[in-house]
């Protein structure tokens, strides 16, 4: 999608029952080393395909249920760190999976990517605590479940009507009503955090659900927040 930046699309996985498309981000360090967020089903294809860029590095979970596929990656690639947002660890441990991380995200960068990706833990919510970040270089915004943008044509036909109803429906995805909920006690913190995301200034930004956003990423944060900037 840009140099040393690439998404993958991965299979959709049943949430609650419903499905959601899944979308992984790969980012190549300047020493090379690959960054994976939110890491997707691996098979055979994608390994060969992700090898050829280069090294992995680091695994990153974003959020407490961005974090079913990083055992498989783990597995795979044995030498890479793995990251985990506020909520992570426990939340895999409830559900009994099999998954250990090596380090935890917090409000600022650490050395391995210092410079080359900013990152911050969103505010406002003791349910949803997603870690965002931008990639400099490409001026690349990367969320998670912040900003839901499903195209209703690419869904099955039973969940067309409900998805404008949840407020994640292409053209005018933002975040899900349910979680927007859990924001309502820390909106002066959430509005604080988007302030500083829309400084970054990103040309772009990538979801984890839906189209993502190809150009004028700060007009399209402008749009999906404008529930907590107006």
């Amino acid at each position: 999608m840009a140099d040393d930046i690439w998404v993958v699309d991965g299979p959709a996985i049943r949430f609650y029952g419903l499905p959601f498309s899944t979308r992984a981000t790969i980012v190549r360090l300047a020493n090379g080393a690959l960054w994976v967020h939110s890491p997707t089903r691996l098979d055979d294809e994608l390994k060969k395909r992700v090898m050829a860029l280069g090294p992995v590095a680091h695994l990153v979970a974003p959020n407490w249920i961005h974090y079913a596929y990083v055992a498989q990656w783990q597995a795979a690639f044995p030498e890479a760190k793995s990251w985990a947002a506020p909520g992570v660890a426990a939340r895999a441990r409830k559900h009994g999976l099999d998954v250990a991380f090596d380090h935890d995200l917090t409000r600022e960068p650490p050395s391995a990517w210092e410079g080359e990706i900013d990152q911050l833990i969103v505010r406002g919510s003791d349910v949803h605590r997603e870690a965002v970040f931008h990639h400099r270089a490409s001026r690349t915004l990367i969320l998670t479940d912040l900003i839901e943008n499903f195209e209703p044509r690419k869904l099955p036909w039973w969940l067309r009507p409900v998805v404008p109803l949840v407020g994640v429906a292409d053209p005018d995805g933002k975040m899900p009503r349910d979680m927007r909920a859990t924001f309502r006690k820390g909106r002066d913190a959430l509005r604080a955090d988007v302030e500083r995301m829309i400084n970054w200034r990103p040309e772009r930004v990538i979801l984890a659900h839906g189209r993502w956003y190809d150009r004028e990423g700060v007009a399209e944060l402008r749009r999906a927040f404008r529930w907590i900037l107006d």
